[in-house]
């Protein structure tokens, strides 16, 4: 399975609209209760998360590979009146320009050593006292019956993640949530997502 831009793109223009438009659960569970600051969403798709932060007073930064996507998303910000700052960007590669009161990353899976460098340099852009929000699919969707590529090191959980951030980190939560949905044959079926929420500390005061 390819990951790079010509693949993605080659998924987005199969379908007038790949994603639903909807802000991912996980996403309105864990930032809700936020105050509205600069956030970065990296792998931002087709824009629905980014939308619903801006919709919400966040001045957002959405991120992503595909043209196509990123096209869409703006014209879907434009449609209903939002701003958000729109950016081609390879993530395997990129490093964020500035930090972000939040960085938000939602099923952005790199298989592979990739990972924790792409992970290390999103943690990387959350300012002191910022949050950092990582979702992905649990490995155990593999045998959901839903469709997950069976790559090796594709897949992570949130204890992993919490590991790997080190000290100066404030873990919210580390871990995974149920959640519904459906199979390819239409059938409920339970799937988790493996979820990350830290808070960057911040840098002591010095007299």
């Amino acid at each position: 399975m390819r990951f790079d831009e010509e693949s993605w793109e080659e998924r987005y223009r199969e379908r007038p609209e790949l994603w639903s438009g909807q802000p991912n659960a996980q996403l309105v569970a864990e930032v809700s209760d936020l105050t509205p600051g600069t956030a970065l969403d990296a792998g931002c798709g087709e824009g629905g998360d980014a939308l619903w932060l801006a919709e919400r007073g966040w001045e957002v930064t959405g991120a992503d590979i595909a043209t196509t996507a990123l096209e869409r998303a703006a014209r879907h910000a434009e449609a209903v009146g939002l701003k958000v700052d729109w950016v081609h960007a390879d993530l395997a590669i990129w490093t964020p320009p500035a930090r972000f009161d939040l960085v938000t990353s939602h099923f952005l899976h790199v298989p592979g050593e990739a990972r924790d460098a792409v992970f290390a340099r999103l943690a990387g852009a959350v300012a002191p006292g910022g949050t950092l929000l990582v979702v992905g699919h649990h490995e155990s969707d593999l045998h959901a019956g839903v469709h997950r590529p069976d790559v090796p090191g594709m897949f992570f959980t949130g204890e992993e993640l919490a590991a790997d951030l080190g000290d100066g980190w404030r873990i919210g939560f580390a871990g995974t949530r149920p959640r519904r949905t459906r199979d390819a044959e239409g059938r409920e079926v339970t799937i988790r997502d493996a979820i990350l929420r830290a808070v960057r500390e911040s840098s002591p005061v010095r007299e």
